[in-house]
């Protein structure tokens, strides 16, 4: 079932793959960004992992811009999100720089040496401080980040840098993903029109707990530090906390938002309170961003050929409905049943089981999209094999599991498991 035909401008995520494997849902086009004042971008091929692949981004704010972000709260985290987490406390940004091909994860003195190296070479391209730069850098943990290919180059990426580059930053963070992710939404504060932009790259290694998951997003409201971070860290939970591809959390999670204020000059007010109820557009158009995203990344899952949301209601609270969501989306047995367009509901039974969670096996109750299969127990009277066989042709599946104990819900964003995974990740670093 996988596709194996190349499409223009796609990465090939294996080196030395004959051919790209290039995800179902790839658009067929992909979405243009409005400029957003204040931020400007570049990229390069710095040959950081493979020759003649863009795999270095440098963007530059505007003075006033102001950052918050979620980072991942892996015990092994890497170099990078160090620096991050040291610094996102500041509140304010200049320039942020991203590499892909090498994580700079489990490096050592090595990896902290980077990341200074690379923040004093950036602050110098962008004439700011140290402090006023963020880094993130994603690939292969390990093994040792050489900044000479890269620093050198980012005094010249300074002076090339535009504000029409959303695209071109988004190829060069990715890695194994197939297309680059993008998305913009509009919002008002104070009756004036805001942007909000966002790109990420993500498709293994996947379980956020906030991935090789980075997100970045931008804006040109003007929220101080504090509003800007109420406005980002609940929202994480329903999004990007919601996704899985393969249940394993990476190094180098790290999701920043920075608004660089430009709406000002348009009337737009300065909010600096998170409390603030001019904030309702822009929290709710930045909430469908994110899950914009996040989608976006699972319908790239590394040999991903179906997009799967799980929706467990009835547990004993949101948390713990939340738990057997991901022990469901998260089951070997269950995903590669869904590659196999298999309707084993009983591995949904067992994915169940296992979460560790209160649920009454003689009230479960589960559905595939509007089917339901199993009520009180048991295999339901109304259903026919013939039924979920037909609607596991879907490339969209809907798993849902009423565990008959509470009121808790959560929805879960995964993908099946397919012979692909294994070869992308098998061949990873040959």
């Amino acid at each position: 079932m996988l596709k194996t035909t190349t499409r223009a401008g796609a990465a090939d995520p294996v080196a030395g793959a004959a051919v790209a494997t290039i995800s179902p849902f790839a658009p067929k086009e992909l979405v243009r960004l409005p400029i957003i004042k204040g931020v400007r971008f570049a990229t390069a091929a710095a040959g950081i992992r493979y020759a003649g692949r863009t795999d270095l981004l440098l963007a530059l704010f505007d003075p006033g811009t102001t950052v918050a972000g979620v980072l991942t709260r892996s015990k092994t985290a890497s170099a990078p999100v160090e620096w991050c987490r040291a610094r996102l406390a500041h509140g304010l940004a200049r320039a942020l720089v991203v590499n892909s091909g090498n994580a700079n994860a489990f490096t050592g003195k090595r990896g902290r040496e980077a990341v200074k190296l690379t923040a004093a070479a950036a602050a110098e391209a962008a004439e700011c401080l140290e402090a006023d730069v963020y880094l993130a850098s994603t690939g292969v943990i390990g093994e040792p980040l050489d900044v000479a290919k890269f620093t050198p180059l980012l005094g010249d990426l300074a002076r090339q840098a535009e504000p029409d580059g959303f695209e071109q930053a988004a190829r060069a963070i990715m890695t194994t993903d197939t297309y680059p992710k993008l998305a913009t939404r509009a919002a008002e504060i104070g009756g004036v029109p805001v942007t909000i932009n966002g790109i990420a790259k993500g498709a293994g290694m996947i379980a956020p707990d906030m991935a090789t998951m980075l997100a970045f997003i931008f804006t040109d409201a003007a929220i101080e530090p504090a509003a800007l971070r109420a406005c980002l860290e609940p929202t994480v939970d329903e999004t990007f906390n919601a996704i899985t591809i393969d249940g394993d959390t990476s190094t180098s999670d790290t999701l920043l938002v920075f608004a660089t204020g430009s709406a000002v000059s348009r009337g737009a007010p300065r909010i600096a309170f998170p409390d603030d109820p001019q904030l309702g557009s822009f929290r709710l158009a930045l909430a469908m961003l994110m899950r914009d995203l996040a989608q976006q990344i699972v319908k790239d899952g590394e040999g991903a050929t179906k997009f799967v949301t799980v929706r467990v209601t009835g547990a004993a609270s949101d948390a713990a409905a939340r738990r057997i969501a991901k022990s469901i989306a998260n089951s070997p047995l269950v995903k590669t049943a869904i590659a196999g367009e298999d309707p084993n509901w009983g591995r949904v039974v067992m994915a169940v089981g296992k979460a560790g969670e209160a649920a009454d096996r003689d009230k479960l109750a589960i559905w595939l999209g509007d089917i339901l299969v199993a009520k009180d127990g048991e295999v339901a009277a109304s259903y026919r094999e013939a039924q979920g066989a037909a609607y596991m042709k879907s490339p969209e599946i809907a798993i849902r599991a009423d565990v008959g104990v509470g009121d808790g819900t959560a929805t879960v964003w995964t993908c099946d498991l397919t012979a692909g995974y294994i070869a992308i990740n098998a061949d990873y670093r040959s």
